[in-house]
């Protein structure tokens, strides 16, 4: 399993991944999920990919493909605008089902994908998109300005609290960490490093890029001060007015 979340605020992105993919108790490795494409001073893309392993590798492959040259294939860099960069990568996701599709079917393995975009093209507008197993995809915005891909439950609440659209970008990225120390407590299938990403809004430069491993200093003082907090307000709570 994975968790990925995205933010789509009126300063900019904040983007993080974890890193652990699992197919068994015995059978846990590490794997970057965050892919950056970039032009600087042209266009800059993020892809968050969650699900199965195998087929989110393909469809970056074909991406990347693409970047290259390779096979003929067209380039994210050629799409003119953010709608038509999430259309590209959802037809990569719909050529690796043509291509896999059936045999995954044939052995009862559910074609099982889901990836988080965003990114800006110079001259439009800074856009969150969350894309589907079958290429389809909706937008971030105003009203829901984050999306989370795999497995999302345990760190909803603090976001849901926290991310508006004003939010500093400091702050959010701050939110997504809580969010990924609460999923991280609560499920073994979701674990670090943390790839983290800050782009600030029409700068067409190169973002904020860390990742964060078990033993980071700030992911550390992360986990200790929420369980503190969460520990201390909880004792300062009045207890139920009940006749026991």
């Amino acid at each position: 399993m994975s968790y990925c979340v995205g933010m789509l605020l009126d300063a900019g992105l904040v983007l993080a991944s974890d890193s652990r993919t699992s197919a068994g108790v015995d059978r846990v490795a590490t794997f970057q999920k965050m892919f950056v494409f970039e032009q600087p001073g042209e266009r800059f893309f993020a892809l968050l990919t969650a699900g199965n392993l195998a087929i989110t590798q393909s469809a970056v492959s074909i991406l990347q493909d693409g970047i290259d040259g390779k096979d003929g294939r067209q380039s994210i860099f050629a799409a003119s605008s953010m709608y038509a960069a999430a259309r590209h990568v959802g037809g990569a996701l719909r050529e690796v089902f043509e291509t896999d599709g059936p045999a995954l079917k044939a052995h009862d393995v559910e074609f099982n994908a889901e990836l988080i975009l965003g990114g800006q093209v110079k001259g439009g507008q800074l856009r969150l998109f969350q894309i589907y197993a079958a290429g389809n995809f909706i937008e971030a915005s105003h009203d829901t300005p984050y999306f989370q891909s795999g497995e999302v439950k345990y760190g909803k609440p603090v976001i849901d609290r926290i991310v508006a659209p004003e939010t500093d970008l400091l702050h959010a990225a701050k939110c997504a960490l809580i969010s990924f120390d609460s999923t991280m407590r609560s499920n073994v299938s979701v674990g670090p490093p943390i790839d983290l990403l800050i782009y600030r809004r029409d700068s067409l430069a190169p973002p904020f890029r860390a990742r964060l491993e078990e033993s980071d200093p700030y992911l550390n003082s992360i986990r200790e001060h929420w369980a503190r907090g969460l520990q201390t307000t909880f004792e300062t709570m009045p207890d139920p007015d009940w006749p026991l």
